[in-house]
């Protein structure tokens, strides 16, 4: 470089500082209004809040902020529930159309749910004086080996139920159900809200699948290459539509990620895929606006499966979209993913005459689902499945955490292990929807646990059921712990193995009998509350039918004589995965994180921003927000599905039967991390273990079934982060591969 270069280097870079100083001393003011405006609206709530008849939706509406959030700022509207409802009512309603998304304004850009590996359950606050009362529960038909009968304590619990956040730094305190009958109110129903199977057939789009790395077109109508310059939204656009017919609405990118193409310029990759969906439009086109109740508008933000409506005059829709939403096409080019999608309907069409393959697995796991719901006139629940009350659904976003994420490093484990192996259990959701909580659930107080006969307390625990208890780890524990845990600081859950602990949690009853009858040393558990569901097969029909075709994909995928064939049934096969996956988290309903870019003036003035929102980030052209939306009118809203399923999973992850036979004892052989020796286990990855000593269980590849997927028998030194955690993971699995080759 030459002297006379740097200067007019220096020279540049003064003029970017000079443009940026404006746009920072603006920002920065619109920060300090925002501030004192939510200063206000809190102030104007709280005043509001205290008249007799206020309703916490009403001023969550006008406010614009969740439900949630106005009962943190009064917590007496906690335990309201609504005046057309009374206790214990059912109240369903007409089938409607099943939206593809939950309807919104356009923006230029949107999200419209948080993804479900974000848990940030809601903070509780303190628990107020309890009175103690003990029972105990003998096992009636124990899944486990029994063990002696287990102390099991029934407790009150007059904790508030939403209280206010704890300090910074102090351990996540989960909210509770109110005691008394304020708690009583809020086991209802929703008004009008249930889950109906459609009298309708999704319209079918035609998709298109493009590699943006080498420009590779593929659709029905056969394969090109394109020109597609930097892969921005203009020329990918320009280029596909230049080629295929106008009724092809959905573009899947195989590879290419070119939402990712300005990634080293930006802080977090949501800005820079921001940054690609707000690009610069051909002439005609624009951001979709609404167009009907199974049409979303808008983009979605995902950092790394990002989605971009657009639509050009009044007929012509499309949708930009990354394939690895349904699996990772792990290097098949776009021909082979086509005909995986091809096969994936083929395999469903089996089950469903009306198959559609929507624009997600979650989506067309939701409606495949949505189609196996009771229709015959006198069946069970023919008049659809209740949502619960807004209370419940909000206690289980905050208490029913998902797959267990842990890694225990030394002192837990020794520097220096013998070895490496990851065991995963295959398909394992499908594993745990045989049985689900249906209709309205019954509060079991601590009091009324406390009166119940042994046997009733068996087969409350064992039902579909969520308990709030007080944990004991017992004294001279030395394997890992059961029971998630509220943690401290970003991460959402733990698990305490210390002998001697106590800790009060929210747990399913899969995971609360697993910890009084695992088959190492019972747990005492105190019952302080609970909620516990009729027994019900919601989730079964849907999942044998997934899993018939996730079975004959398989099968295609090892006997099919063409190579590609092959490949596609065994991406097909994971998108089945996904679909059931998926499609059991959209029914967690997660509240709605809505996400919005507006452009900023002429003069880089800052626009206006919707109420209630934040800003999240500033760039040259463009401002983006952030808003919580709090919990839809969905009808398809059940936690208590996706918790149980959750609850379960995390169980049989530590102990659960196999398909195999003890040729000893006649029974089921065990799985899992409790049949590995003490000091073994090195992580959890949602139906993952990680252990130093080699598992030796069966595997017929049957769904919970454990494959050993890495394995370097020879001395690593233990992983401290998640970092040299990955690196190990990725390196087992290539040993492994080489092992068998």
């Amino acid at each position: 470089m030459t002297p006379k270069a740097y200067q007019d280097g220096l020279a540049g870079l003064r003029a970017v500082r000079d443009k940026a100083k404006p746009l920072e001393r603006q920002l920065a003011k619109i920060q300090a209004e925002l501030e004192k405006l939510y200063a206000q609206r809190d102030r104007e709530v709280r005043t509001l809040g205290a008249y007799e008849k206020a309703k916490a939706d009403r001023l969550a509406t006008s406010a614009g902020v969740s439900v949630i959030d106005i009962v943190a700022l009064v917590p007496s509207l906690g335990p309201q529930g609504p005046t057309e409802a009374p206790t214990g009512a059912v109240v369903t309603q007409e089938a409607s159309e099943v939206p593809e998304g939950p309807e919104a304004a356009a923006q230029a850009i949107k999200e419209s749910e948080v993804s479900p590996t974000h848990d940030k359950p809601t903070p509780a606050a303190d628990e107020a004086t309890e009175t103690t009362t003990n029972s105990t529960v003998q096992p009636a038909t124990p899944a486990l080996a029994a063990p002696a009968p287990t102390p099991v304590a029934a407790q009150d619990s007059t904790a508030a139920a939403v209280p206010s956040a704890p300090a910074a730094g102090d351990a996540r305190e989960l909210p509770s159900i109110p005691a008394g009958p304020a708690g009583d109110r809020w086991i209802y129903t929703e008004p009008n809200l249930a889950s109906k199977r459609p009298n309708f057939k999704q319209a079918a789009r035609q998709m298109a699948f493009l590699d943006t790395a080498t420009g590779t077109l593929v659709w029905q109508g056969g394969t090109v290459r394109l020109d597609l310059g930097h892969a921005s939204v203009a020329e990918i656009l320009t280029a596909v539509y230049a080629t295929v017919p106008a009724d092809v609405e959905r573009i899947y990118v195989t590879a290419g990620d070119p939402w990712h193409r300005t990634a080293a310029s930006h802080q977090f990759l949501k800005d820079a895929v921001a940054e690609w969906l707000n690009g610069p439009l051909p002439e005609g086109w624009q951001v979709e606006s609404s167009r009907g109740k199974d049409r979303q508008a808008g983009h979605l933000v995902h950092p790394r499966n990002p989605v971009g409506r657009w639509q050009r005059g009044t007929d012509q829709h499309t949708e930009i979209r990354s394939v690895a939403e349904w699996f990772d096409p792990a290097g098949a080019d776009p021909a082979t993913v086509r005909a995986a999608f091809v096969e994936l309907w083929k395999a469903l069409r089996h089950h469903w005459d009306d198959v559609v393959l929507m624009g997600s697995p979650s989506q067309t796991g939701r409606d495949l689902w949505s189609r196996t719901i009771p229709a015959k006139t006198g069946t069970k629940w023919a008049d659809g499945y209740p949502v619960m009350s807004q209370e419940i659904r909000a206690l289980l976003h905050a208490t029913a955490g998902q797959g267990r994420t842990e890694l225990i490093s030394p002192p837990r484990t020794p520097e220096r292990l013998p070895g490496w192996y990851e065991a995963d259990r295959t398909f394992a959701y499908a594993k745990h929807t045989w049985m689900s909580g249906v209709g309205l659930p019954a509060r079991v107080t601590a009091a009324a646990f406390a009166a119940m006969s042994e046997k009733e307390q068996a087969n409350a625990l064992f039902s579909p059921s969520h308990w709030h208890i007080r944990v004991t780890v017992p004294t001279g524990w030395n394997h890992v712990g059961l029971l998630p845990a509220p943690a401290p600081g970003e991460r959402s859950w733990h698990y305490p193995s210390e002998g001697g602990r106590t800790f009060t949690t929210w747990a399913g009853g899969a995971e609360v009998n697993l910890a009084l009858r695992n088959p190492i040393q019972p747990w005492t558990i105190e019952i302080l509350d609970g909620l516990v569901w009729e027994k019900g097969d919601p989730l079964k029909d849907w999942s044998n039918k997934l899993k018939d075709a996730w079975a004959r994909l398989r099968a295609q995928s090892n006997l099919h004589g063409d190579e590609r064939q092959r490949q596609a049934a065994a991406l097909a096969s994971r998108a089945v995965r996904s679909i059931l996956l998926y499609g059991i988290g959209t029914f967690a309903q997660r509240p709605r994180i809505t996400t919005g870019s507006v452009e900023l003036g002429t003069s880089g003035e800052v626009p206006e921003i919707p109420d209630g929102a934040r800003l999240t980030s500033l760039t040259d052209t463009h401002v983006t927000w952030e808003r919580n939306s709090g919990f839809a009118r969905d009808p398809y809203a059940h936690p208590e599905w996706a918790a149980g399923v959750w609850s379960s999973a995390r169980a049989a992850l530590l102990s659960g039967p196999t398909g195999a036979k003890d040729p000893a004892t006649g029974k089921p052989v065990r799985a899992g991390a409790l049949h590995l020796p003490a000091g073994s286990i090195l992580a959890f990855r949602t139906d993952a273990i990680y252990s130093s000593v080699r598992p030796d269980w069966p595997y017929s590849g049957e769904p919970g079934d454990y494959l050993l997927k890495g394995a370097m028998p020879w001395e690593v030194a233990a992983p401290t982060t998640d970092a040299e955690f990955y690196v190990l993971q990725e390196l087992g699995r290539q040993a492994l591969e080489a092992e068998g080759l």
